[in-house]
């Protein structure tokens, strides 16, 4: 009786899945169709409602942002191009749409200069996330190991040779791999983006309305989350300017 249970349970489930995809699908589809109509606060909301159902795509927030755009609205248009861009980062189209939108903001922020080192790390750790350098360095401690045995058990003095230098080539890329993977792992723990959503808010050099203006910022300027207290958070620029803000001025990434 109670694997007949878990089996009924299970097929409920699965039904209930196969009903929200097939209703997220044709919400999607719905969208698309207002898009193209020139519809674009509704299909908005038919796309607002798959996130409400706990669907997340790059396509889905890619189309968000393009309809946002077509509203001007500057901030909700970057954060869903952002949004995009986290889940799919090599797709040309989000990156462009998201410089192209980029360009419709009133805040030029000037990053700081990074050192030679800094700008190899960040060229050579972006080639992958710490997903894919913790999968890169899998795949090479079992070459490795495949190289060893190969090396242990071959009889030829040339051999070994060749096999104990692409040995070392490969163990050399396996600890730089996990390096990475931990470097990459420890950045993105770090990093927590916010844009901001209003049209013009002063950043202030306390938590309180009362705190001096250090300077302003205008919607779909991107910044980083340092700290809360209560309702209001301190961010960083790219430039190194900070500051505190109203947290309901900006939604995080």
């Amino acid at each position: 009786m109670k694997k007949l249970s878990i089996l009924f349970l299970c097929g409920l489930l699965l039904l209930a899945n196969s009903a929200i995809l097939a209703q997220n699908q044709s919400g999607f589809d719905k969208g698309k169709e207002a898009y193209k109509e020139e519809n674009y606060q509704q299909a908005i909301n038919h796309w607002n409602e798959i996130l409400q159902n706990g669907e997340h795509s790059a396509s889905l927030y890619f189309n968000l942002g393009n309809a946002h755009y077509k509203l001007n609205n500057i901030g909700a248009s970057i954060y869903y191009y952002e949004k995009a861009k986290q889940l799919d980062p090599f797709d040309a189209d989000i990156k462009n749409n998201l410089a192209f939108t980029e360009n419709a903001r009133i805040d030029v922020i000037e990053p700081l200069p990074q050192t030679v080192f800094k700008t190899w790390y960040k060229n050579v750790s972006g080639v992958f996330n710490y997903d894919g350098w913790a999968i890169n360095a899998v795949v090479f401690a079992f070459i490795f190991v495949a190289l060893f045995l190969s090396y242990y058990y071959s009889t030829s003095e040339k051999r070994k040779r060749l096999l104990f230098a692409v040995s070392a080539a490969i163990m050399f890329f396996l600890v730089a791999s996990i390096v990475l993977a931990f470097l990459t792992y420890s950045d993105h723990l770090k990093d927590k983006p916010a844009i901001i959503y209003s049209e013009e808010v002063e950043i202030r050099d306390a938590p309180t309305v009362g705190g001096g203006v250090n300077f302003i910022l205008h919607e779909g300027t991107k910044v980083q989350l340092l700290e809360k207290d209560g309702e209001w958070v301190r961010i960083r620029l790219s430039d190194g300017k900070d500051g505190w803000m109203p947290i309901a001025d900006l939604k995080e990434l």
